[in-house]
């Protein structure tokens, strides 16, 4: 991974768009922006706005050890109890020894992020949970990091196979670029079995690409699996040995940023490849597609590679194979060459979840330019820089007068009164009638309730 100037070549600010960007020992910076951008563990951090998604990360990683902290505390509570069975004792007690060994080893991980600067207690974090998007965190897809690294080949074969499939014989791939890498198995085989002259493989899940990283230098890691149905007793904490076959070949970079905001000067590339992507970016899939067009050189190759799960709220973007051809066409892209199989996914040795996908794979070559998009803005900049006035919206107001009826519920609460004897107070209060606030009252108790079984 060596010879950096290959990278910075490539590079465009994320936030205007300018390129080149000025290096100073590792970290990059934006002269017409004026924008810097940190080095985290030796990979670069090209986030639009890098600040607060470091810090944003820094939350959300520091959350998810504190819920490692819980797990332990829950597990030691339950082996308190006397009447347990033997076998169930040792299940727990090997739980208890992995997730503390497991916690250490990501805290030392995510050392480059800065992870034990954080102080925000559980509760604080729990209550301010941020949104990367929402459901991206520590564990989002830390199983992958086993099925890449540590599983045996199976299904890193075959996903290989299906990008092969749509490539003609001897391809010359060029400058490949890889959207959503993950923990980057798809992006080093290619790297290591065609003909790839440089590969940048982008994600923004730091702890991903800092296992990546290490796996790819030719290091070995230890670190624990937990399968979700475990064939065995044995089987519930699994130590696993991660290690790439052999040491990536030069020019092999890894990238944190956002793929709605590619940090990537445009005609930069002559193959992108979409693993598992477009189906579950939030941005509408014509966009993404003239995204993905402005990133290639002409005559470059689109490659995606996934199951085509699009699970929008809007209707119309739950889009069918048949109309993502289209879509692509209608971007610039040429008729895309299509292969179906179906193959395994994510099944562990250890586990008895495991699944058959069926996948579809094209190849598409860029034929014309298309219209550039607006630059994808996640969210309003009085959110993002923290300095401009925080505006009362409709839906603010409604949540406001939510949140304030639930805080005096809680207040009501103090082990003596009923729900009966709350909805009476509440009708005092003039906020509802008895007959409206029992069943109001009954319904955010049960949540609250069932919020503090799983997070107790």
């Amino acid at each position: 991974m060596q010879d950096a100037g290959r990278l910075d070549e490539l590079l465009a600010c994320p936030r205007c768009d300018k390129s080149p960007l000025d290096r100073t020992a590792g970290s990059y910076r934006c002269s017409a922006c004026k924008a810097e951008f940190p080095d985290i563990g030796g990979i670069p951090w090209l986030f639009a706005d890098a600040e607060s998604s470091l810090g944003e990360w820094r939350n959300r990683l520091h959350y998810s050890l504190q819920q490692l902290s819980h797990e332990s505390q829950r597990i030691k509570a339950e082996l308190i109890a006397e009447d347990r069975r033997a076998l169930t004792r040792k299940r727990l007690e090997q739980q208890l020894a992995a997730t503390d060994k497991h916690k250490k080893m990501l805290r030392q991980m995510l050392s480059p992020v800065d992870v034990q600067s954080m102080q925000a207690s559980y509760e604080s974090q729990l209550a301010l949970r941020t949104r990367l998007p929402s459901d991206q965190g520590l564990n989002t897809y830390y199983a992958n990091v086993h099925r890449d690294w540590a599983w045996g080949d199976r299904e890193n074969d075959a996903s290989l196979a299906q990008i092969r499939s749509v490539l003609p014989k001897d391809a010359q791939l060029g400058k490949v670029l890889v959207l959503g890498a993950g923990a980057c198995r798809l992006a080093y085989d290619m790297h290591m079995q065609l003909s790839v002259e440089t590969t940048v493989a982008l994600d923004f899940n730091p702890l991903l690409l800092l296992i990546a990283r290490q796996l790819v230098s030719g290091e070995q890691l230890q670190m624990y699996e937990f399968p979700i149905a475990p064939k065995s007793l044995d089987d519930c904490a699994v130590l696993r040995k991660l290690q790439a076959p052999e040491p990536v070949r030069e020019n092999f970079f890894l990238v944190l940023g956002d793929v709605l905001r590619p940090p990537f000067s445009a005609g930069a590339f002559d193959t992108v490849i979409t693993p598992w992507l477009i189906d579950i970016v939030s941005e509408d899939l014509p966009a993404f597609a003239a995204r993905i067009n402005n990133l290639l050189k002409p005559g470059g190759r689109w490659i995606n590679f996934g199951s085509l799960a699009f699970d929008s709220p809007d209707r119309a973007r739950r889009y069918s194979p048949e109309e993502v051809l289209v879509i692509a066409e209608e971007c610039g892209f040429a008729s895309p060459q299509v292969t179906q199989a179906t193959i395994p996914y994510m099944c562990s040795p250890a586990s008895r979840h495991g699944r058959q996908e069926t996948v579809f794979t094209f190849s598409a070559e860029k034929q014309q330019e298309a219209e550039s998009p607006d630059r994808h803005k996640a969210l309003p900049d009085w959110i993002v820089t923290g300095n401009e006035p925080v505006p009362l919206l409709p839906s603010f107001r409604t949540q406001a007068m939510s949140t304030q009826i639930y805080s005096f519920i809680m207040s009501l609460i103090d082990g003596k009164r009923s729900i009966k004897d709350m909805a009476k107070v509440l009708e005092q209060q003039k906020l509802m009638s008895r007959k409206e606030a029992e069943p109001a009252i009954r319904n955010f108790l049960t949540r609250m309730h069932d919020d503090s079984q799983r997070l107790s």
